[in-house]
């Protein structure tokens, strides 16, 4: 453990080539921040009861907000601010294209190389846990993720202009956070068929674009 550090962090996936790409890592990547790769079924049984070890409590990277204690920076802390501050509206477009597929849309400070990804709310069972449960014909606890976008990735400034298909392009960006953290598509076959009009949107557009030239 780093110096400051007061917690220990986990993620939990169903395999562990899931675990060790997913995309909540990338902050503690970039800050050489140890995280344990949980991939056995056991361990979300695990981590529910044992909470702490050596008097430092276990944290999920992938549920609620994030959280470095004394590792935190305040410089970046206060830039995410402002840029939360700066993409309210966008937000808000998001929040209202997805509507109750996710309980909320925030800017996030966990990713460097990912568009977005989904989180777990603080009280919310994990979305790893979820499938297991249902896996097992059990009923998991109704819940929604949240949904974390990076304000400094191409993608997402590239939506922040869209006009056309905004709602489109958010449902995409959605969809490929469930892919991104080991989830199931509940309709992939419109994620393909909305994807492909996309292209083909874009494929129309470059085209004109070329031929006006």
């Amino acid at each position: 453990m780093k110096p400051g550090q007061d917690k220990i962090y986990y993620v939990t996936a169903e395999t562990f080539n899931a675990a060790r790409n997913s995309p909540h890592l990338e902050v503690f990547r970039r800050k050489g921040i140890e995280v344990l790769l949980l991939s056995d079924r056991v361990d979300e049984w695990v981590v529910s009861h044992v909470t702490e070890f050596d008097g430092k409590s276990l944290a999920s990277i992938a549920r609620g907000g994030l959280d470095l204690g004394g590792l935190d920076d305040a410089t970046e802390k206060a830039s995410v601010e402002a840029e939360a501050g700066e993409f309210k509206d966008f937000v808000e477009r998001i929040r209202n294209a997805l509507g109750d597929r996710v309980k909320d849309v925030r800017v996030t400070r966990r990713l460097d190389e990912s568009p977005a990804c989904l989180v777990a709310d603080e009280h919310d069972v994990s979305a790893n846990l979820a499938r297991m449960l249902k896996a097992a014909g059990q009923r998991a606890p109704a819940s929604k993720p949240i949904l974390e976008i990076n304000p400094k990735h191409p993608v997402v400034k590239r939506l922040r202009d869209e006009t056309r298909h905004f709602d489109d392009w958010a449902s995409v960006l959605f969809d490929q956070a469930v892919l991104a953290e080991g989830g199931q598509l509940d309709d992939p076959a419109t994620f393909v068929k909305r994807v492909n009009q996309l292209m083909l949107e874009m494929g129309g557009s470059a085209a004109a674009s070329s031929t006006s030239a």
